[in-house]
């Protein structure tokens, strides 16, 4: 998180609102440890990782999905057996879960 701290700083200061994505479980094999996060703006930029790349395209999605108020704070969850988790890259074998929450500092 704290790799994160300048871009959410420099975000916060131009007006922006940012979500942010946190590893909160895996199962069997996973891309990153719990803790690890991502931080998403309302204009779709991106800083950090939660998968090493293999689902970053679908979590921006649900981050501004929560941004704009179509969907609430929730765990997001993809594993191997999940058709667009697969399709998204996440072939590792095992299951993420991710926290997505607006930061309101």
């Amino acid at each position: 998180m704290k790799e994160l701290l300048d871009d959410i700083d420099r975000w916060l200061a131009a007006g922006s609102r940012v979500a942010v994505a946190r590893v909160v479980d895996i199962e069997g094999s996973g891309p990153r440890e719990p803790g690890a996060a991502m931080a998403v703006n309302d204009h779709g930029e991106v800083s950090g990782s939660v998968s090493g790349g293999c689902v970053e395209g679908a979590v921006v999605g649900e981050a501004l999905s929560i941004l704009r108020g179509e969907a609430s704070p929730r765990v997001v969850t993809f594993g191997y057996s999940d058709d667009e988790a697969f399709a998204v890259g996440l072939t590792c074998g095992g299951t993420i879960r991710l926290f997505i929450e607006p930061l309101d500092w």
